[in-house]
């Protein structure tokens, strides 16, 4: 028996329900004849036109947001070729007949991808149900007519394909925090012993990150009774900040073991940045610290200064070796350093910026609100202290920018 000879134009047209299609940049490609019905357009309105020029937003309604979100779902299926249900929408739609008139209309839109033989999104389909008599009979003003009623179960449809759609959504943020957590400990493990020295390390992502980041921390045991301890910042969030930050921190690491001094390491660095894409403009500041002399030799790429509590209460930022980010001059020039002297007891903290700069507020500010919970808390061990510079500087809200800390007790 031979396959019946479908023709699929007369099919779409004829489809019952609100039918369009559309290309990926949002023009209309064709329409069925219930959606030029029901949205007052004829096909040569709507042929070849953008979307949002055939259906503006009402200019009267300061609150609409149905063109922001219709855009944002036909996006959705473009960048990822899967189909995107979208909740119960507010979209007004001006009357044609009589221009400046806008007619209140509610609607419970679906867009599905159309892809080609490369995968790509090559049209999408946007089917739409006009749930206008359904919302107002809920309100009163209508009656339950049958047709309300089979709008109900087609809301109720939609509501359980948003439900299976939200449920896809935690299941996948839960794996994306597995492989987050997994990274950050593979980025930023726990230091290794440093002898007899106690320290303490933090890491606190920006609100809303996968929980990684561009800021990192370093120690390293050197030969004799020294340690080399870094902070540094990548700029950006994220997993593509996170690579740099691995990167960078790797190389500083083996740098210091060789280098004669902070600034060679620091040096070292620079060049090898310099190879490295998004490492542009990241800071860091690294420090050598020597028991044997009780010194701090340290060299500061940019980077805001590490404080210096000695046991009298007196804090000292260690600003006198700074010199601009990795990758911010065109040549090579030797990185500066300079030493102090600590007392035996004095605790020395390294940061990045999200633990001091806020929005709106000079750096000067921070740095005062960083001595003064140092002075108040500086006699408590390296954990507690690490926490409570934490509770004291961190927004209860979370921090916009992310943080990396190390207390480390001379």
């Amino acid at each position: 028996m031979r396959e019946p000879r479908i023709d699929y134009a007369a099919v779409f047209r004829a489809l019952p329900g609100m039918v369009a299609l559309l290309t990926p940049d949002l023009v209309y490609a064709d329409a069925n004849e219930d959606f030029l019905r029901l949205a007052g357009r004829t096909r040569e309105q709507l042929l070849c036109r953008y979307m949002f020029d055939v259906f503006p937003e009402n200019p009267n309604d300061a609150a609409a947001a149905g063109m922001r979100e219709t855009q944002a779902s036909m996006l959705r299926v473009v960048a990822t070729g899967e189909r995107d249900t979208m909740a119960l929408l507010r979209y007004d739609i001006e009357d044609s007949a009589r221009p400046g008139h806008w007619v209140e209309h509610f609607w419970s839109p679906v867009n599905a991808p159309v892809l080609g033989p490369d995968g790509d999104v090559v049209l999408i389909v946007h089917r739409v149900e006009e749930v206008t008599e359904l919302i107002r009979a809920r309100g009163g003003t209508g009656s339950d007519s049958s047709r309300a009623r089979v709008l109900e179960a087609e809301l109720y449809t939609r509501a359980r394909e948003l439900q299976d759609v939200n449920e896809r959504l935690r299941r996948a943020h839960a794996h994306d925090r597995e492989v987050a957590l997994a990274l950050q400990a593979a980025m930023l493990p726990a230091p290794t012993p440093v002898g007899h020295h106690r320290a303490a390390v933090r890491y606190r992502p920006a609100v809303g990150t996968l929980n990684v980041c561009g800021d990192w921390y370093d120690l390293v045991d050197l030969p004799g009774d020294r340690i080399a301890v870094a902070v540094g910042d990548v700029v950006g969030h994220g997993l593509r900040a996170a690579g740099v930050m691995g990167q960078l921190r790797s190389a500083l690491s083996a740098a210091s073991r060789v280098a004669d001094g902070p600034a060679r390491a620091v040096e070292a660095l620079g060049l090898y940045a310099r190879h490295v894409d998004g490492a542009e403009s990241s800071t860091v500041v690294k420090t050598f610290i020597d028991w044997a002399t009780h010194t701090v030799t340290y060299s500061s790429a940019g980077h805001p200064p590490p404080a210096l509590l000695d046991p009298d209460g007196t804090v000292t930022f260690l600003d006198q070796a700074t010199d601009p980010p990795l990758g911010a001059r065109p040549e090579h020039v030797p990185r500066p350093q300079a030493r102090t002297a600590f007392a035996e007891g004095a605790t020395l903290v390294l940061y990045t910026d999200g633990l001091i700069e806020r929005r709106h507020e000079d750096i000067d500010v921070g740095l005062a609100r960083l001595a003064d919970s140092l002075v108040r808390h500086g006699r408590s061990d390296p954990e507690a202290l690490a926490d409570a510079l934490l509770a004291d500087l961190l927004p209860p809200t979370g921090a916009t920018d992310d943080t990396a800390l190390v207390v480390l007790r001379l």
